[in-house]
Parts: C-alpha cells; structure tokens; sequence
C-alpha cells in the first residue's frame, strides 16, 4: 500500500577517505513509487563504478560521461579513495565559467578539481536507511537536497572505513518510473515524477 506522504531520508556528509566496491551486473526494473528504494539503487557490488581522476580536464570527463551512459562521476585518488563527486550539472552548468570568472584562466584547462563537489561537501544516505526506505522518501530526499544525486554509504567491517555501496540518479528515478527525462530541467523533471506520486496516492 503506498504511503500518502514521504519524508526526506537522513543526510549526512561523506567520510574522509571513503572507497567504492567493484561489480558483477545490474538491470534496472520498472517501479512504482512505493517500491523498496534499493530498486532505483545503482548498486556498486553490481555495477562498476564511474571514476575520474580529479586532474582530468572537464571537457575528457564530459566524454568520460557520455562513453558510459552516466551522469556522475566518483572522483577518485590512485588509492581508490573518493575525493568527491563530478555530476553533467557540474559540468554542463554554471560552476565552470563561475571560477574563470573568480580565478582567471581559460575554460579549456579547467579540471576536475576544480568544478566537483569535495568529499568534505557530499552527501549520503546510510544504507540501513534506505533498506527501510520506499521509492517515495528517495525522490523526496533528493528534492529537499537540490540535488540530481545521492550517494549511498555503510561500514566496510573489514577495513572499518565508509564503503559507498550506491548511488540514487533522478534520472534513473524517471526512467524506471516510465516518466519523461529532462537532464537540464531539474525542477521540471521532479515535477513530472511528483505527478506519478500524486497519482499513486489519488488511487489508495
């Protein structure tokens, strides 16, 4: 039985230090809104991660995107560990020539490092949340953040250190809620996945 109002799930911020598993395979199913939330999870025991070296130069990471079909990158150092998180809206957006304008330089030797969110600014979700958790509070979640993402994180038991196991894309949301995608349209995109919601609680 859907629910008639969800709440944003809990955020905090990412740890210092935090890493990402490796794959086996994923395939994302159709959902409603009151489907278990790990449904629209890319989960990173199933999926390789998307990664890109924080001096990677923007214009690489764009391809870097588009070569994999995804629109976010996990910014990683040689160890493996997440030094923060490149999402198309960073780079597609505004933030580019917002730092061309404040440091001077050109656009074309911008990179990484210099457009994504740091480690210190991302923000998670606990796995044992989302567990509990329905499709509903992850669109909710991702609405109160302003953001098209959200990481995933739990306790690595044997290195003790944030394992982020997933990661939650708006656009993903759309695509297995069968709603129309509007990648550069955030607030239109959110919109059209609140109709399914309110649809979803007309019929309870």
């Amino acid at each position: 039985m859907a629910e008639l109002e969800y709440k944003p799930l809990k955020l905090a911020r990412l740890q210092a230090g935090a890493v990402y598993p490796q794959f086996t395979q994923f395939s994302p199913r159709p959902v409603n809104v009151d489907s278990p939330a790990v449904e629209v999870m890319t989960d990173l025991r199933l999926v390789a991660a998307a990664t890109i070296d924080a001096d990677t130069r923007i214009e690489a990471a764009n391809q870097a995107m588009i070569a994999r079909g995804v629109r976010s990158l996990l910014v990683v150092d040689a160890d493996g560990r997440v030094l923060g998180l490149l999402t198309a809206r960073d780079l597609l957006g505004e933030r580019p020539m917002q730092v061309v304008r404040d440091r001077g330089g050109r656009h074309e030797d911008l990179v990484v490092r210099d457009i994504m969110t740091p480690q210190s600014a991302v923000e998670v979700v606990d796995i044992r949340d989302v567990l509990r958790a329905r499709v509903g509070h992850v669109v909710e979640t991702l609405k109160h953040s302003g953001r098209q993402h959200a990481l995933v994180v739990e306790n690595d038991l044997v290195s003790g250190r944030e394992l982020i196991r997933g990661i939650f894309s708006a656009s993903q949301i759309a695509r297995q809620l069968g709603v129309a995608i509007h990648p550069e349209e955030v607030a239109r995109t959110f919109a059209e996945i609140e109709a399914v919601l309110s649809r979803t609680a007309a019929t309870i």
